[in-house]
Protein backbone atom coordinates (compact mmCIF):
# COMPACT_ATOMS: atom_id res chain seq x y z
CA UNK A 1 0.00 0.00 0.00
CA UNK A 2 2.88 2.37 0.83
CA UNK A 3 4.38 1.82 -2.65
CA UNK A 4 1.01 2.59 -4.25
CA UNK A 5 0.68 5.82 -2.24
CA UNK A 6 4.16 6.93 -3.24
CA UNK A 7 3.37 6.16 -6.86
CA UNK A 8 0.18 8.24 -6.70
CA UNK A 9 2.12 11.21 -5.28
CA UNK A 10 4.62 10.93 -8.09
CA UNK A 11 1.87 10.84 -10.71
CA UNK A 12 0.23 13.87 -9.13
CA UNK A 13 3.52 15.77 -9.29
CA UNK A 14 4.02 14.87 -12.94
CA UNK A 15 0.50 15.85 -13.99
CA UNK A 16 0.51 19.08 -11.96
CA UNK A 17 -2.02 17.90 -9.39
CA UNK A 18 -1.54 18.67 -5.74
CA UNK A 19 -3.55 17.69 -2.67
CA UNK A 20 -7.16 16.57 -3.27
CA UNK A 21 -6.63 16.63 -7.01
CA UNK A 22 -6.37 20.46 -7.15
CA UNK A 23 -4.46 21.78 -10.17
CA UNK A 24 -1.17 23.62 -9.61
CA UNK A 25 -1.52 27.40 -9.61
CA UNK A 26 -0.81 29.12 -12.93
CA UNK A 27 2.34 31.25 -12.90
CA UNK A 28 3.00 34.88 -13.74
CA UNK A 29 6.52 36.29 -13.78
CA UNK A 30 7.75 39.68 -12.57
CA UNK A 31 11.07 40.80 -14.05
CA UNK A 32 12.64 43.96 -12.60
CA UNK A 33 15.72 45.83 -13.76
CA UNK A 34 16.75 46.53 -10.15
CA UNK A 35 15.45 47.08 -6.65
CA UNK A 36 17.79 49.98 -5.83
CA UNK A 37 15.26 52.49 -7.20
CA UNK A 38 12.79 53.33 -4.41
CA UNK A 39 9.63 52.60 -6.37
CA UNK A 40 10.40 49.12 -7.70
CA UNK A 41 10.31 47.11 -4.43
CA UNK A 42 7.01 48.75 -3.54
CA UNK A 43 5.50 47.94 -6.92
CA UNK A 44 6.87 44.39 -6.78
CA UNK A 45 5.11 43.86 -3.46
CA UNK A 46 1.85 45.37 -4.73
CA UNK A 47 1.90 43.23 -7.86
CA UNK A 48 2.71 40.10 -5.89
CA UNK A 49 -0.19 40.68 -3.51
CA UNK A 50 -2.71 41.38 -6.29
CA UNK A 51 -1.66 38.39 -8.38
CA UNK A 52 -1.49 35.97 -5.44
CA UNK A 53 -4.95 37.08 -4.33
CA UNK A 54 -6.14 36.34 -7.87
CA UNK A 55 -4.89 32.77 -7.53
CA UNK A 56 -1.52 32.92 -9.28
CA UNK A 57 1.94 31.79 -8.26
CA UNK A 58 4.31 34.72 -8.71
CA UNK A 59 7.90 34.35 -9.90
CA UNK A 60 10.11 37.37 -9.14
CA UNK A 61 13.55 38.15 -10.53
CA UNK A 62 15.85 41.19 -10.23
CA UNK A 63 18.48 41.80 -12.92
CA UNK A 64 20.58 44.22 -10.84
CA UNK A 65 21.17 46.44 -13.90
CA UNK A 66 22.47 43.52 -15.98
CA UNK A 67 20.69 43.39 -19.36
CA UNK A 68 22.02 39.95 -20.29
CA UNK A 69 21.00 38.55 -16.91
CA UNK A 70 17.49 39.92 -17.35
CA UNK A 71 17.19 38.16 -20.71
CA UNK A 72 18.27 34.90 -19.08
CA UNK A 73 15.88 35.39 -16.18
CA UNK A 74 12.91 35.97 -18.49
CA UNK A 75 13.68 32.80 -20.41
CA UNK A 76 14.12 30.91 -17.13
CA UNK A 77 10.68 32.04 -15.94
CA UNK A 78 9.22 30.53 -19.09
CA UNK A 79 11.06 27.29 -18.35
CA UNK A 80 9.44 27.36 -14.90
CA UNK A 81 6.01 27.62 -16.50
CA UNK A 82 5.20 31.34 -16.61
CA UNK A 83 2.78 32.13 -19.43
CA UNK A 84 2.68 35.89 -18.76
CA UNK A 85 5.54 38.14 -17.61
CA UNK A 86 5.43 41.76 -16.45
CA UNK A 87 8.83 43.30 -17.14
CA UNK A 88 10.58 46.52 -16.13
CA UNK A 89 13.35 46.61 -18.73
CA UNK A 90 16.92 47.41 -17.85
CA UNK A 91 17.60 47.90 -21.55
CA UNK A 92 14.61 48.18 -23.88
CA UNK A 93 16.66 47.12 -26.90
CA UNK A 94 18.35 44.15 -25.25
CA UNK A 95 15.21 42.71 -23.64
CA UNK A 96 13.50 42.65 -27.04
CA UNK A 97 15.67 39.61 -27.85
CA UNK A 98 14.15 37.54 -25.04
CA UNK A 99 10.65 38.84 -25.75
CA UNK A 100 10.85 37.79 -29.40
CA UNK A 101 12.09 34.34 -28.38
CA UNK A 102 9.46 33.61 -25.73
CA UNK A 103 6.67 35.07 -27.87
CA UNK A 104 7.24 32.18 -30.28
CA UNK A 105 6.31 29.88 -27.40
CA UNK A 106 3.07 31.74 -26.78
CA UNK A 107 4.33 33.65 -23.74
CA UNK A 108 2.91 37.17 -23.32
CA UNK A 109 5.16 39.96 -22.01
CA UNK A 110 3.82 43.25 -20.66
CA UNK A 111 6.31 46.14 -20.77
CA UNK A 112 5.77 47.92 -17.46
CA UNK A 113 6.54 51.65 -17.37
CA UNK A 114 9.59 51.21 -19.64
CA UNK A 115 9.22 50.29 -23.28
CA UNK A 116 10.63 47.03 -24.62
CA UNK A 117 11.40 47.75 -28.28
CA UNK A 118 9.64 44.80 -29.84
CA UNK A 119 6.32 44.59 -31.70
CA UNK A 120 5.87 41.21 -29.99
CA UNK A 121 5.09 42.59 -26.54
CA UNK A 122 1.49 42.02 -25.51
CA UNK A 123 1.11 45.52 -24.04
CA UNK A 124 3.00 48.60 -22.91
CA UNK A 125 1.54 50.36 -19.86
CA UNK A 126 3.13 53.52 -18.56
CA UNK A 127 2.57 57.21 -18.02
CA UNK A 128 2.63 60.11 -20.46
CA UNK A 129 6.40 60.30 -20.35
CA UNK A 130 6.74 63.15 -22.84
CA UNK A 131 4.47 65.17 -20.54
CA UNK A 132 6.75 64.26 -17.63
CA UNK A 133 9.54 66.10 -19.45
CA UNK A 134 7.33 69.10 -20.23
CA UNK A 135 6.36 69.41 -16.57
CA UNK A 136 9.96 69.13 -15.42
CA UNK A 137 11.09 71.92 -17.74
CA UNK A 138 8.11 74.14 -16.99
CA UNK A 139 8.58 73.65 -13.24
CA UNK A 140 12.21 74.74 -13.42
CA UNK A 141 11.48 77.72 -15.69
CA UNK A 142 8.72 78.93 -13.35
CA UNK A 143 11.23 78.98 -10.48
CA UNK A 144 13.82 81.05 -12.37
CA UNK A 145 13.91 84.83 -12.43
CA UNK A 146 11.27 86.02 -14.87
CA UNK A 147 11.45 86.07 -17.79
CA UNK A 148 13.67 82.98 -17.60
CA UNK A 149 17.16 83.61 -18.98
CA UNK A 150 20.59 82.13 -18.34
CA UNK A 151 22.60 78.93 -18.44
CA UNK A 152 20.98 75.54 -17.91
CA UNK A 153 22.25 72.04 -17.23
CA UNK A 154 20.52 68.95 -18.60
CA UNK A 155 20.86 65.72 -16.62
CA UNK A 156 19.28 62.85 -18.54
CA UNK A 157 18.55 59.43 -17.12
CA UNK A 158 19.99 56.10 -18.15
CA UNK A 159 20.53 56.11 -21.93
CA UNK A 160 19.36 52.47 -22.11
CA UNK A 161 15.91 53.43 -20.78
CA UNK A 162 13.61 54.62 -23.56
CA UNK A 163 11.70 56.69 -21.01
CA UNK A 164 14.79 58.85 -20.50
CA UNK A 165 14.61 59.83 -24.16
CA UNK A 166 10.88 60.53 -23.95
CA UNK A 167 11.50 62.79 -20.94
CA UNK A 168 14.15 64.63 -22.92
CA UNK A 169 11.75 65.03 -25.84
CA UNK A 170 9.21 66.72 -23.57
CA UNK A 171 11.87 68.86 -21.90
CA UNK A 172 13.13 70.14 -25.24
CA UNK A 173 9.63 70.96 -26.48
CA UNK A 174 9.60 73.55 -23.72
CA UNK A 175 13.26 74.60 -23.69
CA UNK A 176 14.18 74.67 -27.38
CA UNK A 177 12.20 77.80 -28.29
CA UNK A 178 14.00 79.71 -25.52
CA UNK A 179 17.34 78.27 -26.59
CA UNK A 180 16.65 79.32 -30.18
CA UNK A 181 15.85 82.87 -28.99
CA UNK A 182 19.12 83.01 -27.09
CA UNK A 183 17.40 83.35 -23.70
CA UNK A 184 18.74 80.00 -22.53
CA UNK A 185 22.09 78.36 -23.15
CA UNK A 186 22.80 74.68 -22.44
CA UNK A 187 26.22 74.65 -20.75
CA UNK A 188 26.22 70.92 -19.90
CA UNK A 189 24.27 67.94 -21.20
CA UNK A 190 24.99 64.61 -19.50
CA UNK A 191 23.24 61.25 -19.13
CA UNK A 192 23.38 59.33 -15.86
CA UNK A 193 24.06 55.60 -16.14
CA UNK A 194 21.55 53.38 -14.28
CA UNK A 195 19.75 56.46 -12.92
CA UNK A 196 22.29 56.20 -10.11
CA UNK A 197 22.52 59.03 -7.56
CA UNK A 198 26.23 58.45 -6.97
CA UNK A 199 26.86 58.73 -10.70
CA UNK A 200 24.80 61.92 -10.81
CA UNK A 201 26.83 63.41 -7.98
CA UNK A 202 30.10 62.76 -9.85
CA UNK A 203 28.65 64.18 -13.07
CA UNK A 204 27.49 67.33 -11.26
CA UNK A 205 30.85 67.77 -9.52
CA UNK A 206 32.49 67.79 -12.94
CA UNK A 207 29.91 70.23 -14.31
CA UNK A 208 30.41 72.60 -11.38
CA UNK A 209 34.14 72.61 -12.04
CA UNK A 210 33.82 72.92 -15.83
CA UNK A 211 31.32 75.81 -15.66
CA UNK A 212 32.85 77.49 -12.61
CA UNK A 213 29.36 77.30 -11.01
CA UNK A 214 27.94 79.49 -13.76
CA UNK A 215 24.54 77.92 -14.35
CA UNK A 216 21.08 79.06 -13.37
CA UNK A 217 18.92 75.91 -13.52
CA UNK A 218 19.15 72.12 -13.75
CA UNK A 219 16.63 69.94 -15.56
CA UNK A 220 17.24 66.51 -13.99
CA UNK A 221 15.10 63.58 -15.03
CA UNK A 222 14.25 61.87 -11.72
CA UNK A 223 14.55 62.32 -7.99
CA UNK A 224 17.54 60.01 -7.65
CA UNK A 225 19.67 61.89 -10.16
CA UNK A 226 18.47 65.24 -8.82
CA UNK A 227 19.32 64.34 -5.21
CA UNK A 228 22.74 63.10 -6.28
CA UNK A 229 23.33 66.37 -8.11
CA UNK A 230 22.11 68.32 -5.08
CA UNK A 231 24.77 66.66 -2.91
CA UNK A 232 27.42 68.15 -5.15
CA UNK A 233 25.61 71.48 -5.26
CA UNK A 234 25.33 71.62 -1.45
CA UNK A 235 29.10 71.38 -1.16
CA UNK A 236 29.48 74.66 -3.07
CA UNK A 237 26.46 76.49 -1.64
CA UNK A 238 24.18 76.13 -4.70
CA UNK A 239 21.47 73.86 -3.27
CA UNK A 240 18.21 75.73 -2.76
CA UNK A 241 19.42 78.61 -4.93
CA UNK A 242 19.43 76.95 -8.35
CA UNK A 243 16.10 75.43 -9.49
CA UNK A 244 16.27 71.69 -10.18
CA UNK A 245 13.68 69.13 -11.25
CA UNK A 246 13.08 65.49 -10.36
CA UNK A 247 10.48 62.76 -10.90
CA UNK A 248 8.61 59.97 -9.10
CA UNK A 249 7.60 61.91 -5.96
CA UNK A 250 9.85 59.70 -3.84
CA UNK A 251 9.85 60.22 -0.10
CA UNK A 252 13.40 61.63 -0.22
CA UNK A 253 12.55 63.84 -3.18
CA UNK A 254 9.42 65.21 -1.53
CA UNK A 255 11.32 65.82 1.70
CA UNK A 256 13.89 67.76 -0.33
CA UNK A 257 11.10 69.90 -1.79
CA UNK A 258 9.74 70.54 1.70
CA UNK A 259 13.23 71.65 2.77
CA UNK A 260 13.48 74.03 -0.17
CA UNK A 261 16.17 72.24 -2.17
CA UNK A 262 14.50 70.21 -4.94
CA UNK A 263 12.17 72.50 -6.89
CA UNK A 264 9.73 70.19 -8.60
CA UNK A 265 9.04 66.48 -8.90
CA UNK A 266 6.52 64.62 -11.05
CA UNK A 267 3.93 62.38 -9.44
CA UNK A 268 3.29 59.21 -11.43
CA UNK A 269 0.61 57.48 -9.39
CA UNK A 270 1.81 53.89 -9.51
CA UNK A 271 -1.18 52.87 -7.39
CA UNK A 272 -3.13 53.07 -10.65
CA UNK A 273 -0.46 51.59 -12.94
CA UNK A 274 0.22 48.48 -10.84
CA UNK A 275 -3.36 47.15 -10.77
CA UNK A 276 -3.73 48.01 -14.47
CA UNK A 277 -0.74 45.81 -15.33
CA UNK A 278 -1.96 43.01 -13.08
CA UNK A 279 -5.45 43.12 -14.58
CA UNK A 280 -3.96 42.81 -18.07
CA UNK A 281 -1.71 39.96 -16.95
CA UNK A 282 -4.64 38.00 -15.52
CA UNK A 283 -6.75 38.55 -18.64
CA UNK A 284 -3.87 37.42 -20.86
CA UNK A 285 -3.29 34.38 -18.65
CA UNK A 286 -6.96 33.45 -19.08
CA UNK A 287 -6.74 33.92 -22.84
CA UNK A 288 -9.10 36.89 -22.84
CA UNK A 289 -8.91 39.51 -25.56
CA UNK A 290 -7.67 42.96 -24.53
CA UNK A 291 -9.66 45.73 -26.19
CA UNK A 292 -8.97 48.98 -24.30
CA UNK A 293 -5.39 49.60 -25.45
CA UNK A 294 -4.30 51.94 -28.23
CA UNK A 295 -2.07 50.53 -31.00
CA UNK A 296 0.93 52.88 -31.30
CA UNK A 297 3.77 52.68 -33.85
CA UNK A 298 7.13 51.70 -32.36
CA UNK A 299 8.71 54.39 -34.50
CA UNK A 300 6.66 57.03 -32.63
CA UNK A 301 7.45 55.57 -29.20
CA UNK A 302 11.19 55.41 -29.86
CA UNK A 303 11.79 58.28 -32.24
CA UNK A 304 13.48 55.72 -34.48
CA UNK A 305 12.01 55.49 -37.98
CA UNK A 306 13.68 52.11 -38.53
CA UNK A 307 11.44 50.49 -35.89
CA UNK A 308 8.45 48.76 -37.46
CA UNK A 309 5.20 47.43 -36.09
CA UNK A 310 2.79 48.69 -33.46
CA UNK A 311 2.42 48.11 -29.74
CA UNK A 312 -0.85 48.10 -27.71
CA UNK A 313 -0.44 50.95 -25.19
CA UNK A 314 -2.09 52.74 -22.31
CA UNK A 315 -0.63 55.89 -20.73
CA UNK A 316 -1.74 57.47 -17.44
CA UNK A 317 -1.73 61.14 -16.47
CA UNK A 318 1.13 62.74 -14.50
CA UNK A 319 1.10 65.65 -12.04
CA UNK A 320 3.61 68.40 -11.30
CA UNK A 321 4.46 68.66 -7.59
CA UNK A 322 5.97 71.76 -6.00
CA UNK A 323 6.20 73.03 -2.44
CA UNK A 324 2.82 74.74 -2.92
CA UNK A 325 0.81 71.58 -3.66
CA UNK A 326 3.10 68.97 -2.06
CA UNK A 327 0.86 68.16 0.89
CA UNK A 328 -2.33 68.04 -1.18
CA UNK A 329 -1.05 65.87 -4.04
CA UNK A 330 1.39 63.60 -2.24
CA UNK A 331 0.52 63.44 1.47
CA UNK A 332 -3.24 63.95 1.56
CA UNK A 333 -3.64 61.43 -1.28
CA UNK A 334 -1.68 58.86 0.74
CA UNK A 335 1.10 58.45 -1.83
CA UNK A 336 3.74 59.28 0.78
CA UNK A 337 3.48 59.64 4.55
CA UNK A 338 3.34 62.99 6.31
CA UNK A 339 6.16 61.99 8.64
CA UNK A 340 8.40 60.95 5.76
CA UNK A 341 7.78 64.03 3.64
CA UNK A 342 8.14 66.53 6.49
CA UNK A 343 10.91 64.82 8.45
CA UNK A 344 13.24 67.45 9.99
CA UNK A 345 11.37 70.27 8.21
CA UNK A 346 10.96 73.39 10.35
CA UNK A 347 7.39 74.64 10.68
CA UNK A 348 5.67 71.95 8.58
CA UNK A 349 2.00 72.36 7.64
CA UNK A 350 -0.57 70.87 9.98
CA UNK A 351 -1.43 67.20 9.45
Amino acid sequence: MKKIAIAMVAIAAITGLVGCGAPAKPKIGLSFSDFATERWPRERDQMSTILKDAGYEVLVQEANHDAKLQNDQVKNMVTQGAKVIIAVAEDGDALATAVDEVAKKGVQVIAYDRLIKSPNIAAYVSFDNVDVGRNQANGVLAAMKQPPKGNIVLLGGSPTDNNAHLFRKGQMEVLQPLIDKGDLKVVADQWVENWDAANAKKVMENIITATNKKFDAVVASNDGTALGALEAMKAVGMAGKVPISGQDATEAGCNSIARGELTVTILKDTRKLTPLACDLAVKLAKGEKITDLTPTPLADLTGDASKTGTVPCKFLQVFQVTKTNLKQLVVDSGFQSYDGVYKDVPNPPAK
